[in-house]
């Protein structure tokens, strides 16, 4: 069995390749607040889904209610898509802004 690497030789190693190639390590990438971009595309999966799921459910339940099955749930399914794509677009502007924002402050 393998046993599991020795980090400290990792880093050891990878300070050697730097000096030898000659350059810094690249920074990591972050958006605003120090999010990841996948903690970013995360959020925006989330609210888009967490919007079809609002819609869907309040759709189901007035079609429930009114004995409507499909009309309202496809009417409010589409409705909780363009919500999310709302939100999503909201949370895209302010991650640009604050993005903008700290290129401007940086420079």
């Amino acid at each position: 069995m393998a046993s599991e690497p020795d980090p400290d030789r990792l880093k050891a190693l990878e300070e050697k390749l730097q000096k030898v190639k000659g350059k810094a390590p690249p920074p990591q990438t972050n958006t605003a607040k120090g999010f990841s971009q996948g903690e970013v595309a995360w959020r925006m999966v989330i609210e888009l889904a967490t919007g079809i799921m609002l819609g869907s459910a309040i759709g189901y339940g007035l079609d429930v209610l009114f004995g409507t099955l499909p009309v309202f749930l496809v009417i409010f399914s589409l409705f909780g898509f363009a919500a999310g794509i709302r939100t999503m677009l909201g949370t895209a502007r302010e991650l640009g802004r604050k993005a903008e924002k700290a290129d401007k402050e940086g420079n």
